[in-house]
C-alpha cells in the first residue's frame, strides 16, 4: 500500500511538472525555442521526478542539461528533484561533491545558452547565481537535514527500546533477589521451627495415647495442623522462586492421587475421578491452583465432615475443572473463618479462572473452572505493575511534530522553485503579445535593441527562427508581425505575416 501511494504521488508530481513545462510552447519566457525542444525538456524534467527516488545521484546530475534550453518552467521544478535526491544520499561528502559537480555543469550549460543568445556576462552570472543558490544549494541543504533525521530517529528508537528492556530486566532481577532473600529467611527460620513443632506434636501424641487418652484428638489436630503449615510454607517458597520436590509436580495426577491417598489414610472416605490428560506439561500456575483447590477442600472435609463420602473430580479439556464434593456428615456443623476459601478464590481469579463454594444437598461443594493457558500475571501492585516491555517507540509516535518539521524544511526548499514557476507562469499567461501598427513602424532595422522590444511587449508568441519574436497586430485580426535580432541584440529584419 505504501509503495502504491508513493508511485501515485510521483506520478502526480511528474504530470504536474510536464504540464507546467509545456506552457512555454504557447507562451515562451525568453527567446522562443522550437516546440519539439520545449516538449523534450518537459519530458526530461518530468522523468527526473520518479528517477530521484531510485537513482538520486543520477537524477541530481541529469538536471543540468535543462539549463541549456530556454524553458524556465522546466528548470524551476528541479528543486524538488534536488530535495528528494539529497534526502536519499546518506554520505554528506558524496552529496556536496555531487552538488559542486552539478553547479559546474549548470554553469557550463547555462553559459552555452547565454553565448548562443548573446546575453551579457552580468545576465549570465545573475541567472546562474539564482539557480545555483535557490534551485540547487538550498533544496539540497533541506533534503540533507531531512535525510539525516531518519537514521538518527532510528537510532533513538533502538536506544529507547534497549533502555526499556534494561530497566525491566533490572527490576525483574531486583524482585528475584528480594524473593530469594525472603525465601531464604523463611526457610531458615520458619521451616526449622515447624519441623520441631511437628516432631514434638508427634511425640506428644504418643504420650497422650498412653497417659491422657482424652487429649489424643487435640494433640493429633496440632500435629496435622503443623504438617499442613509446613506444606503451605513449601508452596509459598515455590511462589517466591525457591523450587522444592513437592512443588515440581504440584497439580499433576500423581500429586492429586497422593493428596487423596493421604486423606484416606487419615480416615476419610474419598475417591478420585480424573478425566483427560495429565497436567505434567501444563503451566506451573495452573498446576499450583489445582493442587491448592484439592488440598484446601480436603482439609475442610477433615475439619468439618470427616465421616462424609467425598468425591474429587478433575476434568482436563479446553479448560480444567476441579470439583470436591462431600455428602452429609453426622458431625455438627462448625463455623469457619472461610479464610482458606477466600485465598482460593483470589488465587483462581489471578489466573483468569472462576471459583465457587457452598452447601449442596446437605453436603459441601468446592469447584474451580481454570483456563488451560493462563494469561493473567500472578503479580499485582507496584512491584508487578510492569511485566513486559512497552511497545517500542516508532516513527509514528511523534507524527505531528515530524510532519510539521519536515513540512517546514520541504516548504523552504520548494517555495523558491514554486514561486519562480508561479511568477513565470503569470508572466507567460498575462504577458503582452500584441502591438499596434504605429509601434511596429517605430522599430527600425539596425537601430532598435532587443531589450527595448521585450521591455515594451514581452517575449510574444512562438516564432519559427532563433532570435525572432512574433506578435499580434492589434485591431488587425488577419495579420501578425515578426521581428528578428542578431546575437548582439540588434534588429536585423522585420516583416508582416498572414495568420
Amino acid at each position: 500500500m505504501i509503495a502504491v501511494n508513493v508511485r501515485l504521488r510521483d506520478g502526480l508530481w511528474a504530470a504536474g511538472v510536464f504540464l507546467l513545462a509545456l506552457v512555454s510552447v504557447w507562451a515562451p519566457l525568453g527567446r522562443p525555442a522550437p516546440w519539439w525542444v520545449i516538449v523534450a525538456s518537459a519530458v526530461w524534467s518530468a522523468a527526473l521526478v520518479p528517477l530521484s527516488a531510485r537513482f538520486p545521484r543520477w537524477a541530481l546530475l541529469l538536471t543540468t542539461p535543462l539549463h541549456g534550453i530556454n524553458n524556465l518552467l522546466a528548470i524551476a521544478p528541479t528543486s524538488l528533484v534536488v530535495f528528494r535526491s539529497a534526502r536519499s544520499i546518506r554520505s554528506a561528502g558524496q552529496l556536496w561533491g555531487l552538488i559542486a559537480a552539478t553547479a559546474v555543469l549548470q554553469a557550463v550549460f547555462g553559459g552555452l545558452f547565454a553565448w548562443r543568445n548573446g546575453d551579457s556576462v552580468v545576465e549570465f552570472l545573475g541567472g546562474i547565481g539564482f539557480t545555483v543558490v535557490f534551485l540547487l544549494v538550498f533544496p539540497a541543504l533541506a533534503g540533507a537535514l531531512v535525510g539525516r533525521r531518519k537514521p538518527l530517529t532510528q537510532v533513538l528508537m533502538e536506544r529507547n527500546d534497549y533502555l526499556e528492556h534494561a530497566r525491566l530486566l533490572t527490576a525483574s532481577t531486583a524482585r528475584s533477589d528480594t524473593r530469594a532473600h525472603i525465601a531464604s529467611e523463611m526457610h531458615d527460620m520458619l521451616s526449622h521451627r515447624l519441623r520441631q513443632l511437628t516432631a514434638h506434636a508427634g511425640a506428644l501424641e504418643e504420650a497422650a495415647a498412653e497417659q491422657a487418652p482424652e487429649l489424643r484428638e487435640q494433640v493429633e489436630l496440632i500435629r496435622k495442623t503443623s504438617a499442613v503449615a509446613m506444606d503451605e510454607l513449601r508452596e509459598i517458597l515455590g511462589v517466591l522462586g525457591t523450587t522444592t520436590e513437592a512443588a515440581e509436580d504440584a497439580g499433576t495426577r500423581a500429586d492429586v492421587e497422593r493428596l487423596v491417598a493421604a486423606s484416606k489414610d487419615a480416615g476419610v472416605s474419598v475417591y478420585l475421578n480424573w478425566s483427560g490428560d495429565d497436567l505434567v506439561n501444563a503451566d506451573s500456575r495452573l498446576r499450583r491452583a489445582v493442587h491448592r483447590v484439592v488440598r484446601e477442600a480436603l482439609t475442610n472435609v477433615h475439619k468439618h465432615a470427616p465421616s462424609a463420602q467425598t468425591r474429587v473430580s478433575v476434568d482436563v479439556g479446553e479448560r480444567v475443572r476441579v470439583e470436591v464434593v462431600n455428602g452429609p456428615s453426622g458431625e455438627p456443623r462448625g463455623g469457619g473463618t472461610r479464610r482458606g476459601l477466600i485465598g482460593l478464590e483470589e488465587r483462581v481469579a489471578l489466573i483468569g479462572g472462576q471459583f465457587g463454594a457452598g452447601r449442596v444437598a446437605g453436603g459441601f461443594r468446592v469447584a474451580a473452572d481454570l483456563p488451560s493457558h493462563p494469561v493473567v500475571q500472578e503479580e499485582t501492585g507496584a512491584a508487578g505493575a510492569v511485566t513486559e516491555a512497552p511497545p517500542p517507540v516508532t516513527a509514528e509516535v511523534l507524527t505531528v511534530p515530524r510532519v510539521i518539521g519536515s513540512g517546514c524544511l520541504a516548504t523552504l526548499a520548494v517555495v523558491p522553485a514554486l514561486g519562480t514557476a508561479l511568477v513565470l507562469l503569470l508572466v507567460a499567461v498575462f504577458g503582452n503579445d500584441e502591438m499596434t501598427r504605429q509601434e511596429f513602424d517605430t522599430y527600425r532595422v539596425s537601430v532598435t535593441r532587443e531589450a527595448e522590444l521585450t521591455e515594451n511587449h514581452g517575449f510574444g508568441l512562438p516564432a519559427d527562427g532563433p532570435g525572432c519574436y512574433r506578435y499580434h497586430l492589434r485591431d488587425e485580426a488577419d495579420h501578425d508581425v515578426e521581428l528578428c535580432f542578431t546575437r548582439e541584440g540588434v534588429l536585423r529584419t522585420k516583416r508582416e505575416l498572414a495568420r
